[in-house]
């Protein structure tokens, strides 16, 4: 079973979602914005992904954030502000067969449904 989380209106989510159908790839998609983003998902996604990567500190929401919010971010943290602020967890992120993939390469891609 794949996984893709994301938010349906991002360019990188289309890019990902248009190379698993091209290549026949069966996925279920999992938009933040309209089923919500729990502790339990972020605390599962913080288990195989470092907080490092998963924070999308390119995002504009990141850099709306103040400096205070933006150096008191730890594990503790960042989730209540993956809550508030999904844009903030970087995109897309694909589970497949226990493998967690975070931004879309198609290189990558090819790899893991390889």
């Amino acid at each position: 079973m794949t996984i893709l989380y994301g938010i349906s209106n991002c360019d990188t989510i289309k890019k990902a979602q248009h190379w698993l159908v091209k290549n026949e790839h069966p996925y279920t998609f999992y938009d933040y914005r309209k089923m919500g983003v729990t502790t339990e998902l972020i605390e599962t996604f913080l288990k195989h992904v470092s907080l490092s990567q998963l924070l999308n500190k390119r995002s504009t929401t990141y850099r709306q954030l103040s400096n205070v919010q933006k150096q008191n971010i730890t594990k503790k943290t960042v989730t209540l502000l993956f809550i508030e602020f999904p844009a903030l967890i970087k995109r897309p992120l694909i589970i497949h067969n226990k493998t967690y993939l975070l931004g879309f390469k198609e290189s990558d891609y090819q790899t893991i449904f390889s």
